[in-house]
């Protein structure tokens, strides 16, 4: 295939996923609200769902085609660029004073499944049984929301939607899936066949360009968060993402290939740990102290350039 009608449809997948996650966290949004349903259900659960769809999407088809180093890549190399780069970004333009009663439980289950991540990669594998154990920390991240949420459902706002608006919504969501359906598929293949043409690995090329690429709804909400003085909110949209990135779409993917999801001993030996590293880097200081500081933003975005460039000096 022409190198240039490769790139071409690669951005075009970008661009896809861009928009198509954009249609569909606001058309998602718009129907939680008109079911008056709280905002902290809303950021917990939906908004978080949506922009880790992309992820999701990406090392699933991956995953189903065979190439199943770019499905762990993409997940692992996600969770990275969503605390390195989005997150260092959001707390060094804006710190935030954090609840430590809200942010404890989702910080260390958040620390703990990647390592038992790692712990599971350590022969190379990730198998049936283990995919379920991982399946299980979503679970009780979902039920810890849901036992939060009843907590605050007196807190909930109501919502005055138009009937008019529900077309122009249900349109929105449909519209938005196919986006990010077809985008993730466009960025698989060529993504892969770009690795081809310059000799890179799937597993390097998994872990910046994809990585980066699909966490960028991560990026678009961190950045209305910021433009909105709620640094608190996308941070809270991060550790949740990063959640579902760990515990679901690995195992997800894994299942889906016959309960076997292969990780080479790159991703094993320096991604898993340079994500954990990182984890505990942005963990640490908001346990400790209920805060997050410009310095600890700017140490995570260093680590996440250092990781960059020593990925792309190995290539």
């Amino acid at each position: 295939m022409n190198s240039a009608l490769v790139i071409f449809l690669f951005l075009a997948g970008l661009l896809l996923i861009i928009k198509g996650g954009d249609f569909f966290v606001d058309s998602a949004v718009w129907f939680a609200e008109a079911l008056n349903i709280p905002k902290f259900i809303i950021g917990a659960t939906i908004v978080s769902f949506a922009t880790t769809l992309p992820e999701l999407l990406v090392s699933l088809f991956a995953s189903i085609q065979g190439k199943n180093v770019m499905a762990a890549g993409n997940a692992i190399g996600s969770v990275t660029a969503n605390l390195g780069l989005i997150m260092g970004i959001s707390v060094l333009c804006i710190p935030a004073i954090v609840k430590r009663a809200e942010f404890t439980f989702k910080g260390i289950l958040m620390a703990v499944t990647c390592l038992l991540l790692w712990l599971f990669a350590r022969d190379g594998n990730i198998g049936a049984s283990e995919s379920i154990i991982m399946l299980l920390c979503f679970v009780i991240f979902m039920t810890e929301n849901t036992l939060a949420a009843k907590n605050n459902m007196s807190q909930a706002e109501k919502y005055e939607i138009e009937k008019k608006d529900l077309g122009k919504n249900i349109a929105l969501f449909i519209i938005g899936i196919a986006g990010i359906v077809l985008g993730s598929q466009l960025m698989v293949d060529n993504g892969s066949e770009i690795a081809r043409m310059f000799g890179i690995s799937e597993g390097i090329i998994s872990v910046t360009i994809i990585a980066i690429g699909t966490s960028l709804p991560e990026l678009v909400t961190t950045l209305t968060a910021i433009s909105k003085k709620q640094s608190s909110l996308s941070v809270g949209n991060i550790i949740g993402a990063n959640i579902i990135d760990l515990a679901v779409i690995l195992p997800i993917c894994s299942l889906a290939a016959g309960g076997s999801a292969p990780v080479e001993m790159q991703t094993y030996a320096i991604d898993i740990p340079v994500c954990f590293g990182i984890i505990l880097l942005s963990i640490t200081p908001p346990l400790l102290f209920g805060k997050l500081y410009r310095t600890q933003g700017a140490l995570m975005l260093i680590s996440y350039a250092v990781y960059i460039a020593y990925v792309c000096v190995t290539l």
